[in-house]
């Protein structure tokens, strides 16, 4: 232990690289071999030169408070595999890096980091008043948000001809017409300046090719498609807080609180894993705090092919600020200023039966119908097989929730299995309408998966 928090692990490295082959890179940098002139400090700094093609060794940086990366090699992957690298070997104790001052060419990257956070202290300290945009024009913002509803409105009523004609001609139409027929309506909606329109209308694309089964697949994501346009269309009926769900769905970005208030908390990172499509990566980082007992969703976006920059260790816990997004059932959060390095923590969710995180989930979708799944802490529960495929067994209830089949089909469903070896365990995951998603697993003290927040941050094993 060092006054920049808990050293990390190896699999709490490996967790932030941005793709496969940059993990399997970055898995063979860890070792002493191509590295020179490392070093690290007690604020958590870690730098060092490693060899490579070229006549120059690659200059590497990173600062562990964010964290964040430097490299003076080329690749655009964020921590690229020497970063990973670097702090792979710097897991592996003090003796593998020395304490040490930084080399001119690091102190001035960390001097300037230092200095950027000290700027943006300050301005929170004054309100946050510097460099704050002029009030726009209320008169003007009203005649833009009324265009813009207009455009929505015409939008949602030719997707809603679509969706009509779709369905007096049969879904087979579908399957015939390809892709192109779904981005033509997502590109129509997106002038429609409708991007959740469009994002909904892209994935009804990919369900005919998605196997045996597509066909109600296709029919129940239309119905949820036709419940939103409709809710769209006759929203001045709705409750107001239904008719915000609705607008925020649709693609309107929701409005600030105006009394929204930054928790400070020691969250505790649950889970990081990306997804991807052929515009953008999506990580999700989801976040319990110790003291509030709330469960946050963190979310950050990188362009096709590069990933998030955002990125924070599995398993330790982290003070910072979190300002909640507006939203009855919404667990969305914007990350603020971190106020501390990374640390080990005890602190875990408690964990519920599967007949409570069911309750849970439908409490929640009564407030957004088309909430794809929420956040759940299952106790206690032990992964079996069954006829039709994985579930989390409670034994105490014998009541069970299946997992995804994108859960089932994957390899990280051993790393669950072997993790429990048939002892109970606190797995915490996605619940959703197709089942439960397990992220994240550990246990008791004293069985397999157990040592929760040891000295190396251990306890919670990620899943994905």
């Amino acid at each position: 232990m060092t006054s920049q928090g808990v050293r990390w692990t190896a699999d709490q490295v490996l967790a932030l690289a941005p793709d496969a082959p940059s993990r399997k890179a970055g898995s063979k940098l860890g070792a002493a071999g191509p590295w020179s002139g490392t070093g690290s400090t007690d604020e958590g700094e870690v730098w060092g030169l490693c060899k490579g093609s070229g006549s120059k060794p690659y200059q590497t940086v990173v600062d562990l408070s964010g964290p964040a990366y430097k490299c003076s090699c080329p690749s655009r992957k964020f921590p690229c595999k020497h970063a990973l690298g670097l702090l792979l070997l710097w897991s592996a104790g003090p003796s593998a890096i020395a304490a040490g001052e930084p080399p001119e060419w690091a102190g001035q990257w960390l001097s300037a980091r230092r200095a950027k956070a000290a700027e943006a202290a300050a301005g929170q300290g004054q309100g946050g008043v510097q460099g704050a945009a002029a009030p726009a024009d209320p008169e003007a913002a009203r005649k833009r948000a009324e265009r813009r509803a207009e455009r929505i409105t015409a939008g949602a009523t030719e997707l809603e001809q679509r969706l009509s004609d779709l369905l007096r001609g049969g879904l087979a139409a579908a399957e015939r017409s390809g892709y192109g027929m779904w981005e033509e309506a997502a590109a129509r909606m997106v002038d429609a300046q409708a991007k959740g329109l469009a994002s909904r209308v892209r994935e009804l694309g990919a369900i005919p090719g998605s196997g045996p089964g597509w066909p109600v697949r296709l029919l129940e994501e239309c119905a949820q498609l036709h419940l939103l346009v409709q809710g769209w269309l006759h929203r001045e009926t709705l409750p107001p807080a239904l008719a915000a769900t609705v607008a925020g769905r649709v693609g309107l970005p929701a409005a600030a609180a105006p009394d929204a208030v930054a928790e400070r908390d020691a969250w505790l990172v649950l889970a990081q894993y990306d997804t991807a499509d052929a515009r953008l990566t999506t990580r999700r980082v989801w976040l319990h705090g110790a003291r509030t007992g709330r469960t946050a969703l963190l979310l950050s976006y990188g362009a096709a092919g590069r990933a998030p920059e955002l990125a924070l260790p599995v398993g330790l816990s982290v003070e910072a600020l979190l300002t909640a997004r507006p939203g009855p059932a919404q667990v969305r959060a914007d990350l603020g200023e971190r106020l501390g390095p990374a640390t080990a923590s005890t602190a875990r969710p408690e964990g519920v039966s599967p007949q409570e995180a069911t309750a849970a989930y439908g409490r929640a979708l009564r407030e957004d119908p088309w909430l794809e799944s929420w956040p759940a802490t299952l106790a206690a529960v032990v992964p079996a097989p069954t006829p039709s495929g994985w579930q989390l067994t409670d034994p105490a209830s014998g009541l069970a929730l299946p997992l995804t089949p994108r859960s089932r089909s994957s390899s990280h469903l051993w790393r669950l299995v072997s993790l429990s070896g048939g002892h109970p365990l606190t797995v915490f995951g996605e619940l959703g309408h197709r089942g439960f998603h397990p992220l994240a697993a550990w246990g008791a003290e004293g069985t397999p998966g157990g040592d929760p927040g040891g000295e190396r941050g251990g306890g919670i094993t990620a899943l994905w």
